[in-house]
């Protein structure tokens, strides 16, 4: 059943975009102080086919009128769950992007049917769509020639709002075959963010994708804060939050339920901090898959605070494809202050990662992972294996730290264990059983 959609009064509203506004231009000004001594991490990583990104005017000073109304349903959108709002919310995305200083797309209560939705700037405006109705993405896959909501090269820009993200995945969860083919056809990703800065996605739902519920790429100081994602916990491909090629990406105080990783981290990433999340069901936290493709970048600085796992098939986890195709580092990762309530598998890195069999089982691996800290985390684990270090045989992983770790098996008659291989650090203030380091 949809989640009932509440309104805040208009006063809230006011005070949320205003917050909002102070946000992004604080983000603003560092990311310019940033930019004057050094290239930002997203240009340092851009492939060398990427085109060039024209500098947009000046996002600042009063808001210029814009060239048509902000509101959807002045443009036609009607809010039935049935009239096509594509043309509307593209509308509106063009008057708002044309204009300067801070303009506001409303999407007012209702529920409003769209196709692909392509957001492109670059735009001399800081744009807040503000979200109180629903947005509904349509079942027919033929609407879309990638993604759902597709925000591009843009700078300045939010979301926020008590509104719905609906992907309307079950209408098309039986068209998807990854499960049987690794190389299936991509289902359309819910909200992706391509080659943006500055942005904050605050307070809205996003429910029942098709594919991955949220995709950011290439895009820098990105700050996710109490969104909630949902979809079954059988759902397929529905990843909460996936990061790649990024760079100082905070997502705090949300709670991801999916059908697979609440939140993962691609290769590329950079800055990465994940505070106060609740997740599950789901497939846990994860780094990776990593070494699938050629010329992927590292992987460092990823931190994980306060978190709460339930119920997930793995916890924290670090994944590598044996016969990686890219030599790549995955260090500096701290994860701290996490509870585990009956999750499988607990801790995990795996640099023997090969789904489907498709990998040469050579023990071989191109990931060299280090500097890797397990800190006060504590709970119930659904298998007795609560640590697991399986790393590769040519290339082991270095300073690997357990310290407080305090995880047990929750049935009885077995007993807690950790299994390492190849593996080397120390560990500090945990049981006999785990400490295999």
């Amino acid at each position: 059943m949809r989640a009932r959609h509440h309104l805040t009064d208009l006063q809230s509203a006011k005070t949320q975009e205003m917050a909002f506004t102070n946000v992004v231009a604080v983000m603003a000004a560092a990311a310019l102080l940033l930019a004057a001594t050094t290239p930002s991490p997203a240009q340092a990583a851009a492939p060398a086919a990427a085109k060039p990104m024209a500098a947009p005017a000046a996002a600042g000073g009063a808001p210029s009128v814009p060239a048509g109304p902000l509101d959807i349903t002045k443009l036609g959108a009607k809010g039935d769950g049935k009239t096509d709002s594509t043309k509307a919310i593209l509308e509106a995305w063009k008057n708002a992007c044309g204009a300067t200083g801070t303009q506001k797309i409303l999407i007012p209560q209702g529920n409003f049917l769209t196709g692909a939705l392509e957001l492109s700037g670059p735009c001399t405006s800081q744009i807040i769509i503000r979200l109180d109705g629903n947005l509904l993405g349509t079942g027919d896959l033929n609407a879309y020639k990638k993604n759902w909501i597709e925000v591009m090269h843009v700078e300045h820009f939010g979301i926020n709002g008590r509104g719905i993200i609906d992907g309307q995945g079950p209408l098309v969860w039986k068209n998807n075959e990854c499960a049987k083919n690794y190389n299936c056809k991509i289902m359309p990703n819910s909200l992706v963010l391509d080659y943006v800065t500055n942005a904050q996605i605050r307070g809205v739902t996003l429910l029942n994708s098709k594919f991955f519920h949220m995709n950011i790429f290439m895009s820098t100081n990105v700050e996710i804060e109490k969104v909630n994602i949902t979809a079954p916990g059988d759902s397929p491909n529905t990843d909460g939050i996936h990061i790649g090629d990024s760079s100082n990406i905070t997502i705090k105080a949300t709670t991801i339920a999916t059908g697979d990783d609440c939140i993962s981290i691609g290769p590329g990433s950079k800055g990465i901090r994940v505070q106060g999340v609740r997740c599950g069901p789901g497939h846990g936290i994860s780094v990776g898959s990593l070494g699938r493709y050629k010329d992927e970048k590292d992987v460092e600085d990823v931190t994980v605070t306060d978190a709460t796992l339930v119920g997930t098939t793995n916890g924290l986890r670090i994944k590598s494809y044996e016969d990686s195709k890219s030599q790549l580092k995955a260090c500096k990762f701290v994860y701290d202050g996490v509870t585990m309530d009956n999750v499988s598998f607990p801790i995990i890195i795996d640099q023997k990662y090969c789904p489907n069999n498709i990998c040469v089982k050579s023990g071989a691996s191109k990931i060299a992972i280090s500097d890797i800290v397990f800190k006060n985390v504590r709970g119930t684990s659904a298998t007795p294996e609560v640590v697991t270090l399986n790393c590769a045989n040519n290339l082991p992983c270095q300073g690997i730290q357990l310290v407080n770790v305090d995880v047990k098996y929750n049935k009885p008659g077995n007993t807690t264990m950790a299994i390492c291989h190849n593996a080397a650090g120390k560990t500090s203030g945990v049981p006999k059983e785990l400490a295999c380091l």
